[in-house]
């Protein structure tokens, strides 16, 4: 089988971007007081949230207008952001409300009208913002998890800083067969896949684990899952791992039952132009057993068992990345079918790293008229740039 990486006429999945169109989580919710701004980034674009006094939340381009200084230095006044230099004042839209210094007759410079409002909300305890066409946030759906919040589930949070290209944390999940990897947490146990479907913008498999003993909290994450009235035939745990564009989730189901014990659903956003770092957001519920005081008493102990399993992947995912800038790119000799069905799912959905300088040329071409043949400004179509559009 030749390598998925150097497959002839097939795009190296390190140079794909993830899409923009779509909402995306870039903070906890818990880490913004009211009256306080918070730098974020997605794929190079710095992003400040505010929570204004009222405790209304909205996002903008993170440079004044004025001066290009980061606004989230500033200071939160009533519902306007203030920049901390000269002190322009930007409302929640994004439009420049007030320069302190500026007569009330004077005229707002027409090159420091605002900057980019950009959409957001606040769901699942984490503030997410909508990257892409703004027209577009009214019409896509935030991701959907059932279990958050309920009574019968505890959530645990993560949130981690990865020196990698987001694909391979959506590989390292769906592939159960990398569990060697964590020998020293789950000992013997082997996982064998049942079965993997995939459409135009998901992909899931469903794994069964065989073997011995593993680390306690492998065990304790489960306890909650039994369930005499939802009983099914089947007599091992089952795991699904799903990937539904750009996100990502992980059920286990307990032998015997068909209520998820436990689901992650996780979120890996690019910090970098090249998108070769990522935030990764996880949501951990864990089904709560017939005793809830129990899940609090070990709940330290699964907190650990996750974080270490983490960590053995951080070391994993991260070496790859070195990898491929040593190589220049992807030489990964892919075996397994559903990895190379998801290797396509994110190939498809996912846009072009556009290069710098066309990110430039770009930008300048939306800020100043360009003198076409004619020696009129702007008397003929711009020329046209490399965009981020919606995958067809």
């Amino acid at each position: 089988m030749q390598a998925s990486g150097t497959h002839p006429g097939v795009p190296d999945l390190r140079r794909v971007g993830i899409h923009p169109d779509f909402w995306y989580p870039v903070a906890r919710s818990s880490s913004l007081k009211r009256g306080s701004a918070l730098a974020v980034t997605f794929a190079g674009d710095p992003i400040v949230v505010a929570r204004s006094e009222s405790g209304s939340l909205f996002a903008l381009e993170d440079r004044c207008a004025h001066r290009q200084l980061p606004l989230h230095l500033g200071v939160v006044r009533g519902e306007q952001l203030q920049c901390s230099y000269h002190g322009w004042c930007y409302a929640a839209n994004g439009r420049l409300a007030r320069i302190p210094y500026l007569a009330e007759s004077g005229k707002m410079p027409a090159a420091a009208r605002g900057v980019r409002n950009y959409p957001c909300r606040e769901a699942y305890g984490l503030i997410f913002v909508f990257t892409g066409e703004p027209e577009l946030a009214q019409v896509s759906e935030l991701p959907t998890i059932p279990e958050w919040g309920t009574p019968q589930y505890r959530t645990m949070y993560f949130e981690r800083t990865l020196k990698c290209h987001y694909t391979f944390m959506h590989e390292n999940l769906m592939d159960m067969n990398h569990q060697f990897l964590h020998r020293s947490l789950m000992g013997s146990i082997q996982p064998v896949m049942l079965n993997y479907r995939t459409g135009t913008n998901w992909t899931e498999a469903q794994y069964r684990f065989e073997g011995g003993k593993q680390h306690v909290g492998a065990d304790l994450l489960v306890m909650g899952g039994k369930s005499g009235e939802s009983a099914v035939d089947r007599a091992y745990e089952l795991m699904t791992i799903r990937t539904l564009y750009p996100h990502q989730e992980l059920t286990v189901f307990r032998a015997h039952s068909e209520i998820p014990a436990i689901r992650l659903w996780a979120a890996y956003v690019p910090l970098d132009r090249e998108q070769r770092t990522n935030r990764s957001f996880g949501l951990l519920m864990v089904r709560r057993p017939k005793t809830p005081l129990i899940l609090s008493v070990v709940w330290p102990v699964i907190g650990y068992f996750a974080r270490s399993v983490f960590e053995q992947d951080r070391m994993a995912v991260e070496a790859e990345q070195r990898a491929w800038d040593e190589l220049g790119r992807d030489r990964n000799a892919e075996v397994s079918p559903v990895l190379l069905e998801l290797r396509k799912v994110l190939t498809q959905c996912g846009v072009p790293i556009e290069p710098v300088r066309t990110r430039e040329l770009a930008a300048e071409e939306r800020r100043v008229p360009i003198l076409r043949r004619g020696g009129a400004a702007g008397s003929e179509e711009p020329g046209r740039f490399l965009r981020r559009g919606r995958s067809e």
